[in-house]
């Protein structure tokens, strides 16, 4: 072990026995670990970030700095996770891909038979090669059942909140699905309570996100996170409080909470902000970290409606958060265009449509969208239905939910049965003869 030696990264308080214990096995010699002290999560990812390698990260699981993004981090950069553990934590280790736990009191042997077990020693190029994550568990096993994620988007004062609700009142207005829909708030600044007349504002997304940084929560513990709204049959998760709370958010976290809604409801339907700009499009990593919601439920929604209204300006932003979401990645055969407050001619509609699609064509190129345009009509004192906290009138639920229904029973009919997962690998059709004859093996065949 003189050349190649374990280089272990601490994280635990100042006053942490175990902490200085192997900080003096280290200094000694007896132990074969180059070991690294740091006293804060945000210390340890900038040594994560700087490039060194390091064979694992031991990291004091009472501190409250182990969650599922700084190992998710670490193992991104082939780290492997130790925790230490005094026995009051109830963290889900083997959930957020702990690799070892060790009781505080450990001796020397027993870190070293840990680093051994589930860490790769740095070598003289401090080149360091990922161990394999065989206790490493998905978040969840293939083939387990999840419900829809119907996001909600569009350029401010479109009335992307107004079509969120609709849907939402729409879909559990089936026997089958009510009680089973959750509209969820997503939105920086978030009113989905103030259009419900909700009454408080916790608990919320800030809660169930919380609940997921280093563990999560079973489906019927997720409803207990939501207000029922008992008149529309479906459930509401509050939004942020206050628009800086995102600063809160953590990417892992988010994502770990939205797969969480989807596995406790038939139905989500997600009033999601259009801005999804991040460090690759204007060099921010803050601007990527506020926009975190978005840019987190975007791309993982079953179907994405792009709300919009008619005129020039409105077609333009319509046309431009299409064009930003398919740069995100987001699929343009899951994306919906609603137009909102549309006239009533049908020809005034044939005209919108036919805009829409050659705009289209110029700024996204050979994009396919989900399907034509939705219209939903202008609808007079609307403003007083929002302020009476009542639900969405039928002409403007109808044609949004029929829309939705039909493109997600479309794409359950045409996804493969449930099994096993795929290798990867498509059946070949081989011509006849291409494989040759008997003949062609000799006299020996």
């Amino acid at each position: 072990m003189a050349a190649d030696r374990f280089v272990v990264l601490g994280l635990a308080g100042v006053r942490a026995t175990w902490f200085a214990d192997v900080a003096r096995w280290a200094t000694a010699a007896t132990i074969p670990v180059d070991f690294v002290k740091v006293v804060s999560r945000e210390e340890a990812r900038a040594r994560l970030l700087s490039g060194r390698a390091f064979s694992a990260l031991l990291v004091d699981a009472g501190m409250g700095a182990l969650d599922r993004d700084l190992v998710d981090l670490a193992t991104t950069h082939a780290c492997a996770v130790i925790a230490a553990d005094d026995g009051r934590t109830a963290i889900a280790f083997d959930a957020l891909g702990v690799r070892d736990v060790l009781p505080v009191g450990f001796g020397p042997d027993a870190l070293v038979d840990a680093l051994t077990a589930v860490a790769l020693p740095v070598t003289r190029g401090d080149d360091l090669v990922a161990p394999a994550r065989a206790g490493a568990t998905a978040d969840a096993a293939a083939g387990e059942w999840r419900g829809r994620l119907v996001a909600v988007t569009g350029a401010g004062g479109v009335g992307r909140s107004t079509v969120a609700a609709a849907l939402a009142t729409g879909l559990a207005a089936d026997p089958r699905d009510r009680g089973l829909v959750l509209l969820a708030d997503l939105a920086l600044h978030a009113h989905q309570a103030l259009l419900h007349d909700a009454g408080d504002v916790v608990p919320g997304v800030l809660e169930l996100v919380e609940a997921h940084r280093a563990g999560g929560l079973p489906p019927h513990e997720v409803r207990s996170l939501c207000f029922r709204v008992a008149d529309r049959g479906y459930d509401l998760l509050l939004g942020l409080r206050r628009h800086r709370d995102w600063t809160a958010l953590r990417p892992r976290a988010v994502a770990a909470a939205l797969d969480a809604t989807v596995r406790a409801y038939r139905h989500v339907v997600a009033d999601v902000d259009a801005d999804v700009e991040g460090e690759r499009q204007c060099g921010s990593t803050d601007v990527e970290d506020r926009n975190l919601l978005a840019r987190q439920a975007l791309p993982a929604a079953d179907l994405v409606l792009v709300v919009g209204v008619p005129g020039i300006v409105g077609l333009h932003a319509q046309l431009r958060v299409v064009a930003d979401l398919v740069d995100h990645g987001v699929d343009a055969g899951r994306v919906l265009p609603v137009v909102n407050r549309a006239p009533r001619s049908p020809a005034a509609r044939a005209e919108v449509g036919r805009a829409l699609t050659q705009l289209l064509a110029a700024a996204v190129p050979g994009a396919v969208l989900a399907g034509s345009p939705v219209f939903v009509a202008e609808r007079r004192r609307l403003n007083e239905v929002a302020r009476d906290a009542s639900a969405p009138p039928a002409p403007v639920v109808k044609p949004v939910t029929g829309a939705v229904r039909g493109l997600l029973d479309r794409a359950r009919h045409a996804a493969p049965p449930p099994g096993p997962p795929s290798r990867g690998e498509e059946p070949v059709l081989v011509a006849p003869g291409s494989l040759g004859s008997w003949a062609d093996l000799g006299p020996e065949a």
